[in-house]
């Protein structure tokens, strides 16, 4: 390249996106239908993952749900095991080693997680786009009906169509709902009178009118411009990230594939593959870094690339896969099913569009345990090693006993003392639990515990609140201050143990 020359900008297509024009309107995404081993084994996924997603809130556990996440209340279940404010810590690590999963699976696979278990994915695309298709057509047909003009074919398509999405919007906002308030109480303002559920109503209908919003208007800009995790995929990722990339060491230069006598004789399939040329490449081709003379490119040999944009036609974000990752990319395989049908016409080896890192391709190597890799493994074992030994540890009771403030040590008679004491037991079950407080084996001998009132029991998932004394013979006692440890009983178990001082009257 002499001095003069300009340098191209490879990479200009970074500067906007697709679905935004020049005056920063929104351009409407129309995405060919896709077809494909890729498509099908997305769709069979989204199935179970939308039978779960439906199913879970009407799955109890001795007559809680089996998943809870009640902000409101602070009440959290997890497969049936239930988290009080008391656990927030458990919260907090578990939180925490989500997160550090989440990075260490990107760093490795990519967007794998967007493009085949994502809510918004699985919703739009397996759910809302498919419904578009069966009533509107296919892409050429939607654009055919959204020119057109208004005439009675037109309205009971679209007044359908909206009518439907806003129906599954309802049924999915009232699920959400229902892992926050739990399904009984989303059946009871369906169900009741509206005067005795005006907040949940409102609350309703609210989730409704967002979920419709989302998936009738907002699509792919959620993906785009909004979600932080596509954000973030451009810090995370490296050049041996698993990703949907195109073979660009394969695929250019690319061009029209052109049809000799004996392929017409043989009915080449390429009579059957129309789309439009597509200027924009992923990497200079090499003819063009030679000389850049647009006469010799064409002598130079193609690459399998043979440029029927049909990858573009079917991503749901309008992005072009050949100029190399983008953030608008979510992994959903659309453009790998689109380009192997096309190999598999025109005889060539699939996986032109596949999942591979950028130095798989450009090197030939796959390196998936890189240093960094290494270093968020080992911080993740860690983490689940502790989020483990945490919630093994864990007691369905948690029991505070404190000294009275206030209120000194006072000497019952002449070879006993006793000392007030405050007690809190939180109930993290959903059972009553009759409680009993005994001092452990080496001081029951020495001394005893008296309740004051009635003995207690903790409702489910509240708070048992009281007072007792803790008496001891003067000659248990080791100094000013003795450390004693109480047993929490009910029903006969040991349910747990807390330890607090016991003090001396002072002379």
């Amino acid at each position: 390249m002499s001095a003069s020359e300009p340098i191209r900008d490879t990479e200009a297509y970074r500067d906007s996106i697709a679905t935004v024009d020049e005056a920063g309107k929104r351009v409407w995404i129309y995405p060919k239908k896709p077809k494909g081993p890729y498509t099908n084994a997305r769709t069979y996924l989204s199935w179970v993952l939308l039978a779960f997603l439906f199913g879970m809130p009407f799955i109890k556990v001795n007559g809680d749900p089996i998943l809870l996440f009640n902000i409101l209340e602070r009440k959290f279940i997890l497969f049936g095991i239930t988290f009080m404010p008391q656990d927030f810590h458990l919260f907090v690590l578990a939180m925490l080693t989500f997160i550090i999963f989440i990075v260490l699976f990107t760093v490795v696979w990519g967007r794998l997680f967007c493009g085949w278990v994502c809510p918004q994915t699985i919703f739009m695309e397996m759910v809302f786009r498919k419904i578009e298709y069966a009533i509107e057509g296919d892409a050429n047909a939607q654009r055919r009906l959204d020119k057109a003009p208004w005439t009675t074919d037109k309205i009971i398509k679209k007044v359908g169509k909206q009518t439907i999405f806003f129906v599954i919007a309802v049924l999915v906002a009232n699920t959400f709902l229902a892992y926050i308030i739990g399904i009984d109480q989303v059946i009871s303002i369906a169900t009741e009178p509206l005067s005795q559920h005006w907040t949940g109503f409102i609350t309703m209908l609210l989730f409704s009118g967002a979920f419709y919003f989302v998936f009738s208007y907002l699509r792919e800009q959620v993906c785009v411009t909004i979600c932080p995790y596509g954000r973030l995929q451009g810090v995370m990722l490296d050049q041996n990230s698993i990703v949907v990339a195109y073979d660009f060491v394969r695929g250019e230069p690319r061009g029209k594939l052109q049809k000799s006598k004996k392929a017409k004789t043989d009915n080449n399939p390429l009579t059957k593959i129309q789309g439009q040329v597509s200027t924009a490449t992923a990497e200079p081709s090499a003819a063009h870094a030679a000389n850049g003379n647009p006469a010799e490119e064409m002598k130079a040999k193609l690459g399998d690339c043979i440029d029927c944009t049909l990858c573009v036609q079917v991503c749901p974000t309008g992005i072009d896969i050949r100029d190399g990752t983008q953030l608008e990319c979510v992994n959903c395989t659309a453009c790998m099913d689109a380009c192997d049908e096309v190999m598999e016409k025109i005889n060539r080896p699939k996986g032109l569009i596949r999942y591979d890192s950028y130095n798989g391709i450009a090197e030939g190597r796959k390196k998936l345990f890189t240093p960094r890799v290494i270093a968020y493994t080992v911080v993740l074992a860690i983490l689940i090693i502790v989020n483990i030994v945490l919630l093994t540890s864990r007691t369905d009771v948690e029991t505070l006993l404190l000294r009275t403030p206030g209120v000194l040590p006072q000497q019952v008679d002449e070879t006993h003392v006793s000392n007030l004491y405050n007690y809190q037991v939180i109930n993290k079950t959903s059972e009553e639990l009759p409680i009993e407080f005994r001092l452990a084996e080496g001081l029951e001998a020495h001394g005893s515990i008296q309740l004051i009132g009635q003995p207690p029991a903790a409702q489910a998932g509240k708070v048992a609140e009281g007072a007792l004394f803790i008496i001891l013979e003067k000659g248990a006692l080791q100094g000013h201050k003795t450390e004693v440890l109480i047993e929490v009983y009910s029903n006969g178990e040991v349910i747990d143990e807390v330890r607090t001082n016991f003090m001396a009257p002072g002379r």
